[in-house]
């Protein structure tokens, strides 16, 4: 293993770099809710997947699923309690009301079978 080191005041320090992969992640609210969750819960995983350099990619995923099926249940949801544009032409209010529930099931649901399941 070759180490170089730089000399800095009269110390010789490692010159360490983390690898420069190029890649953006794209971490929204369920990946940061991942993350403080496996902070508080599961220490040794997320110190793993933070020293390995994963981590970033690994809440990336998990907020791509979370978000693919956050939308495929408030589309099931609408659909079995006919939510539909008739019904938003129609009565808005009550629309409103039946969505903001909709999505409020279907977030409970990503949280309990995605976010804070380990």
């Amino acid at each position: 293993m070759n180490i170089n080191y730089e000399l800095i005041d009269d110390y010789l320090l490692p010159c360490l770099t983390l690898n420069d992969d190029n890649e953006t992640y794209e971490l929204g609210i369920y990946a940061n809710r991942h993350k403080r969750y496996l902070k508080e819960n599961h220490r040794i995983t997320y110190y793993n997947l933070l020293t390995s350099n994963k981590l970033n990619s690994y809440l990336s995923d998990i907020e791509r699923q979370a978000q693919d099926y956050y939308q495929t249940l408030v589309k099931s949801l609408a659909e079995k309690e006919n939510v539909t544009e008739k019904l938003k032409v129609n009565d808005m209010m009550l629309w409103v009301c039946k969505m903001n529930n909709i999505k409020n099931i279907a977030t409970e649901i990503v949280n309990k079978e995605i976010i804070y399941n380990f």
